[in-house]
């Protein structure tokens, strides 16, 4: 399995919790790479089999020698994880530079789409591949909007869900499946990288389980969508969001 931006918040514990499950785990980092040792060296502690391998999913030529450093270590790839992302300040799109835009969609959406590619390379049966299945981290503000916060991250995050689906149609007769996860009010360090670290408790009361959810919350459904059990689901988009 390669879960890019494995680093941290559900990359962290999506790792941790594939590594229990049997998983060989390349934990993809960006500037992180304290965090990423960290989880290899859990997984590793637990007995499982990790590395952690530095690439910008937003740069082609480096997601090009991430998947060949996974070929090296593990052999040909099996699941995907596209969990790399980012937000940015709260904004108004008025106040958007071209520039954060062009970041936004870099990596949430050229750089998940990218990771794709090579990973169909390596799984389809058209290309000589056993299978394999993709998971895409997308989020339940490309429902919502996410008006006068985070507009272009909800933008970006609706571009995944299309992808979702006409990848997972793309592929379906090739062995491959692909889903997507649509996260809420989960407690990660990303909000406090968007400047509002306080958000989840801020806005809890409007989720009608009255809580944010957990990276682990987030972590098992990823899981269940990349296992066995879940052999005919495919082109779904899955809402972990406490029914917000």
């Amino acid at each position: 399995m390669l879960v890019t931006g494995g680093s941290r918040g559900i990359g962290a514990a999506t790792a941790l919790i594939a590594a229990t499950r049997g998983y060989a785990v390349a934990v993809n980092y960006t500037a992180q790479p304290a965090a990423a040792d960290e989880v290899v060296r859990r997984i590793r502690a637990g007995g499982g089999r990790a590395v952690a391998l530095h690439a910008d999913v937003a740069q082609e030529d480096q997601v090009l020698a991430l998947f060949e450093q996974v070929d090296r270590e593990f052999g040909r790839l099996t699941a995907l994880v596209n969990n790399a992302g980012v937000v940015d300040v709260q904004a108004r799109l008025e106040d958007m530079s071209v520039q954060r835009l062009k970041r936004m969609f870099d990596i949430n959406v050229i750089g998940a789409m990218v990771c794709a590619r090579e990973a169909v390379k390596r799984m389809s049966t058209r290309h000589g591949g056993s299978g394999g299945a993709i998971v895409n981290v997308s989020s339940a503000a490309s429902r919502l909007g996410a008006p006068g916060q985070y507009l272009d991250y909800a933008a970006a995050k609706g571009a995944i869900d299309t992808f979702t689906i006409g990848l997972a149609k793309e592929v379906a007769a090739e062995g491959i499946r692909v889903n997507a996860v649509r996260p809420g009010l989960i407690e990660t360090e990303i909000h406090a990288s968007g400047g509002l670290p306080n958000r989840v408790r801020e806005l809890q009361h409007l989720v009608p389980m009255q809580r944010g959810g957990s990276a682990e919350e987030v972590a098992e459904a990823i899981i269940w969508l990349l296992s066995p059990q879940a052999s005919y689901t495919t082109m779904s988009l899955v809402d972990v969001s406490g029914g917000r």
